[in-house]
């Protein structure tokens, strides 16, 4: 019985310690939950916030900081146009009288590239130039292209282009989209996951809410290639589509710097260019001159192209030509261009014109001559009977005099005779003197010819049209073996085609009575001193043959490898050949073809030549190595084999530049060449044609 008790006790001793336990917990918990509300109170009486309230408050903040520093933008008044430059756009602004300029590139006289990002923005009522700068913005570029939507205060789409290294070595596609805000000035990047491909050259129109893409070109280093493909982006859902057409269906052939105007039914194109490569012929650029309507539909599988035919007075075959929009007319405006003849490997003869043309949109299209008209000249007594009548009433208006209409008549006429005698002559208002070194060395030129005031040729220039207003702007000019970025800036009155103005003169153009016979008679002396070091060179060519042994085929360890600086340039001289960078005439020793698929171009890095070749040398390294490699490590053999072979003609390709400035082809400055193409040669195709 006494340790039943106990058990009893003590476990209602246990019990009674846990409640005291448990409500010492509630009390202390109550305890807390009343200094809170205590504190809270304190707090909102002296209008604190929370510690979390404070902290959102600053991360806000923080925020909006961060937005406003990140869309900036900077807007400063430009003393001018833009900097020299080709290739940029130049759009007409959708909601005001503005024009917008974006981006472009400049090639200096040392053969270096620049690219640019700046957005500039043009007043016709002030002639005014404003630049806008962000940190948003989309990179330097040239050759992309731009559409305007007045959709939502007016937007400026901007899709592709092209970068490149300062020597251009190497180039960059962007595939990249952006939209900019004309009122905020901002840029934003759209991005989709469905989008053309990276391209330069290409053009854009808007055809109701849809953006349309045509055509461009890519440039991997070793070909170029031109597209066709057909993009359209709708505005409303940000969403690309690409249109498919059947294999049978007739459209554009593959180019890039085409045309490409907007019209009702959709949208026309003309013209462009391409390069033909032929297999074991050089490449043949070739200058399109063709005509296509684009028939839009809502529903995109329903789009068709229509080829048009040649109707009117149609302008000469040509590429880097420009053509800008007149709405007011439904008229498309075409300026400038060139032509290069380079049918024969020897010469390469361009013609570069400054003419304009007019494409009528209308049926079923019609190309008008856009000749400036010439002044109407007054009588030869230099006053009309009118001013004549007015003069006469004013000295006689103290006098009235009633005759009859006959004898009104009668007196004009004698007043005709009397004041049809000699006066001295009126001298002429000669016009602005312009830089067209042809005009002012021609001391016959008439002052009243409208065609003086026309800007110098060129090709790639920046065309717009502001209501009844063409704005030209910049391009390229060659003399010679010289290429010329140009600066100036000109308007037309398209509704009179009186004259041109020159809103801003061009401070490179060649110095007055500059001419084509003088740079002929530098390129004769180029092509003198480059004989005279041919000559030196033979001369050392024997010398070295003479000094060095006699080798037996069997004695031979390595044919492939060259040592000697004779046998150096002769390997260069045929490298060029191959590559078809220069005439045969301006090299000696004869070209081997045995290994040409194998052989390094000139201006070919190591990674470019391994990727046209690695197929060679994976099968080289297979069979004839005698490797067991499979997969990564027989590429990894591959590469090594490449590698060596492009070693091996580093030298061969060093020689390929004195070779040039021997030639005659080459400035002085620095040459530079990719697939086959160098920058800016006399005799070479300039990498703007494309």
């Amino acid at each position: 019985m006494p340790k039943k008790k106990t058990s009893a006790t003590a476990a209602s001793g246990k019990a009674a310690a846990k409640a005291a336990k448990r409500a010492k917990a509630a009390e202390k918990v109550e305890r807390k939950e009343t200094k809170k509300v205590k504190a809270g109170k304190s707090k909102s009486k002296s209008g604190g916030l929370e510690d979390d309230d404070q902290d959102l408050e600053a991360i806000l903040a923080k925020i909006q900081q961060d937005w406003e520093r990140a869309h900036t933008v900077t807007e400063e008044t430009s003393e001018g146009p833009p900097s020299r430059r080709a290739n940029a756009t130049l759009t007409p602004c959708p909601i005001g009288n503005y024009l917008w300029c974006i981006g472009g590139e400049y090639f200096s006289d040392d053969k270096k590239a620049y690219f640019y990002n700046d957005v500039y923005r043009y007043s016709p009522e002030k002639d005014e130039w404003r630049k806008f700068a962000s940190p948003t913005c989309p990179g330097p570029r040239s050759a992309h292209a731009v559409v305007a939507s007045p959709a939502s205060g007016g937007k400026l789409f901007l899709f592709g282009g092209e970068f490149s290294s300062l020597y251009q070595n190497s180039f960059h596609h962007y595939r990249d989209f952006w939209v900019f805000d004309v009122q905020n000035h901002l840029w934003d990047r759209i991005e989709t996951k469905v989008r053309p491909s990276g391209r330069s050259g290409h053009r854009m129109i808007l055809w109701k809410h849809y953006i349309v893409l045509f055509g461009g070109f890519i440039d991997p280093g070793v070909r170029t290639n031109y597209l066709q493909d057909l993009w359209v982006f709708d505005t409303q859902e940000y969403k690309w589509q690409q249109v498919e057409f059947k294999e049978n269906e007739r459209r554009p052939s593959p180019r890039s710097g085409f045309s490409f105007l907007p019209v009702p039914e959709g949208a026309i194109l003309h013209g462009g260019y391409c390069k033909e490569y032929v297999k074991g012929q050089r490449p043949q650029g070739i200058a399109l001159e063709d005509t296509w309507l684009l028939k839009m539909d809502l529903d995109l599988k329903l789009i068709k192209w229509e080829k048009r035919k040649k109707i009117g007075y149609a302008p000469s075959l040509r590429s880097g030509c420009s053509m800008a929009f007149w709405s007011a007319k439904g008229m498309g405006v075409l300026f400038g261009g060139v032509y290069d003849d380079d049918k024969d490997e020897e010469t390469l003869e361009s013609v570069f014109y400054n003419d304009m043309y007019g494409y009528q949109v209308a049926g079923n299209g019609r190309w008008v001559s856009l000749a400036l008209k010439r002044p109407k000249k007054k009588p030869a007594g230099g006053t009309s009977r009118k001013s004549k009548k007015n003069a006469q009433s004013a000295d006689d208006s103290n006098i009235v005099m009633e005759v009859s209409k006959r004898d009104q008549d009668l007196e004009d006429e004698d007043e005709d005779d009397v004041m049809q005698s000699p006066v001295s002559p009126v001298s002429p208002v000669i016009p602005k003197k312009t830089k067209e070194p042809v005009q002012e060395a021609d001391p016959g030129i008439d002052p009243d010819d409208p065609n003086a005031t026309l800007p110098l040729v060129r090709y790639n220039a920046m065309l717009a049209v502001l209501r009844n207003t063409l704005y030209i702007y910049g391009g390229i000019y060659e003399r010679g073996a010289k290429e010329y970025t140009l600066d100036d800036f000109y308007s037309l009155q398209l509704d009179k085609l009186d004259k041109v103005v020159c809103l801003k003169e061009s401070g490179i153009v060649p110095e007055e009575g500059a001419n084509d016979s003088s740079d002929e008679e530098d390129d004769g002396d180029d092509d003198s001193d480059s004989s005279s070091e041919n000559e030196d060179a033979e001369m050392e060519h024997e010398e070295d043959q003479a000094e060095e042994p006699i080798i037996q085929p069997e004695e031979v360890e390595n044919p492939v490898k060259v040592d000697t600086p004779s046998e150096i340039r002769l390997k260069a001289q045929a490298l060029l050949q191959q590559a078809n960078v220069v005439p045969s005439s301006a090299t000696s020793g004869e070209p081997s073809n045995s290994d040409a698929h194998i052989t390094p171009l000139p201006g070919e890095t190591l990674s470019t030549f391994y990727a046209r070749t690695k197929d060679h040398w994976a099968s080289k390294a297979r069979h004839e190595g005698g490797s067991d490699n499979r997969g990564k490590l027989l590429r990894r053999d591959g590469f090594t084999m490449a590698q060596e072979r492009w070693e091996e003609y580093k030298p061969v390709l060093e020689e390929v530049e004195k070779i040039l400035r021997e030639s005659g082809l080459d400035d002085g400055g620095e040459v530079v060449m990719t697939g086959g193409k160098t920058a800016g040669g006399s005799l070479l195709e300039s990498r703007n044609r494309r």
